[in-house]
């Protein structure tokens, strides 16, 4: 069977030099762990805000390590030194603007300034990639979207669609438990569950 490999990037000048700790790894490999029914594997690394080095990463980890998924977290503000997105759309082979639409959909629930980022998806080759924030909190709510008092989703999270989509680019059969994320796939496209 084809396992699941995702590759998390933290991109931070400081954390790469060890000034602070990364906490967009850590926060990405606990909620895959609570999101996902389905075996994986998790290639890591932590870099600087350096944009040649950004687009080195994400080919190694498609090219070469042959992820799936590829999350990055940080980098997408309008600052100077903030290049995530256009390392990102540097080594695309397809946009996939539909995820930040909706990660700013998400955020803009919270602070105005959502509107700020500039968080996007592509395609490059058969993986996904996708630009998440940097903080934990924002993290989650991304991927899971937003849930009232009663556990009823308000506003879908971004990981909703990740399974269909790596279905679609032929990628392994990804399931998710349901109570923290819903994968949404068109009766067609699923899988009978035998136990």
């Amino acid at each position: 069977m084809n396992t699941l490999r995702i590759g998390l990037v933290s991109v931070s000048d400081r954390a790469s030099q060890g000034v602070y700790q990364d906490k967009g790894i850590p926060a990405l490999t606990e909620w895959l762990n609570q999101a996902l029914s389905t075996p994986f594997d998790i290639e890591s690394r932590v870099i600087p805000d350096e944009q040649p080095l950004i687009e080195q990463t994400l080919c190694e980890l498609v090219d070469e390590r042959h992820c799936h998924l590829v999350l990055t977290t940080g980098g997408t503000g309008p600052a100077l030194r903030d290049v995530t997105p256009d390392a990102t759309l540097a080594v695309a082979d397809r946009e996939m603007p539909g995820f930040g639409e909706q990660m700013r959909q998400i955020s803009l629930q919270f602070v105005p300034t959502a509107i700020l980022s500039r968080q996007t998806a592509v395609i490059r080759k058969q993986s996904l990639i996708m630009n998440l924030p940097g903080q934990p909190k924002s993290i989650k709510e991304t991927l899971e979207g937003l849930k009232d008092e009663n556990g009823k989703v308000k506003v879908a999270g971004i990981f909703a669609s990740v399974a269909y989509c790596l279905q679609l680019l032929e990628g392994p059969y990804v399931e998710t438990h349901p109570e923290v994320v819903a994968s949404f796939r068109p009766k067609s496209a699923r899988r009978e569950i035998i136990d």
